[in-house]
């Protein structure tokens, strides 16, 4: 496989860009720093610029005559794992819009301990993705046991805005803020699966991993606990 150093270096970028959105846009919501979630929402043009940019790029090598399968496994991953990236960096930016309205303020301080841990937690997703991004070792299992807490914490956060201890428009919000970090975690998942599959014969070593959803998920739907 031929790899595109140009490639993977803004693929790694946009990677650190993504957790540092999450992370200063939790700091944002939590401690009311309006400036610090003004930024974040500013920043997000960037990643978006980022990713247009490496896409174009892998576009333009998928044009090259003569290229071996693995090179075009590599490409065709790339443009997968791009959708991924940004859309994360999105939910980064929503949290970060609902900091500069000082919402974090107005939450209770088990919501807000539950966001802290929920962003611990999908920070460390997103490191392991990124990891695996570097080396194409699966790390498939380590991001599931993580994907596994973020739905029990998003649980949790779900039944504290149910408690009706924070007014119905500050609940809605947060409610809506819940759904960001768990998608985050979500997008980590994906990206994990999307990397195993650069790499030739990742099919068959991944053959027994659960699907993108998380196992607890899947196994209350099959039993119709998880059915709407």
């Amino acid at each position: 496989m031929a790899a595109d150093s140009d490639i993977d270096r803004e693929i790694r970028r946009t990677f650190a860009m993504v957790s540092e959105a999450l992370a200063k846009a939790t700091h944002a919501l939590l401690d009311g720093d309006t400036d610090a979630g003004r930024d974040v929402v500013r920043n997000d043009r960037v990643v978006d610029a980022l990713t247009r940019s490496v896409e174009q790029r892998a576009w333009e090598r998928l044009e090259s005559p003569r290229l071996d399968p693995g090179t075009v496994r590599y490409l065709v991953g790339v443009l997968l794992i791009l959708p991924e990236l940004e859309r994360s960096a999105d939910l980064a930016e929503h949290v970060a819009q609902r900091a500069v309205t000082s919402l974090g303020m107005q939450m209770t301080p088990l919501s807000r301990g539950i966001v802290q841990r929920m962003t611990e937690v999908a920070l460390d997703m997103w490191r392991i993705a990124a990891d695996a991004y570097d080396d194409r070792v699966s790390r498939s299992g380590s991001v599931d046991e993580a994907d596994e807490e973020m739905d029990i914490l998003h649980e949790r956060l779900t039944s504290e805005i149910a408690s009706g201890d924070m007014p119905s428009a500050v609940a809605a919000q947060v409610a809506l803020v819940a759904r960001f970090y768990e998608r985050m975690g979500d997008h980590a998942v994906n990206l994990t699966r999307r990397i195993d599959h650069m790499t030739p014969g990742a099919e068959s070593s991944q053959a027994t991993v659960a699907p993108s959803r998380s196992l607890r998920r899947r196994r209350a739907e099959q039993s119709g606990e998880g059915r709407s």
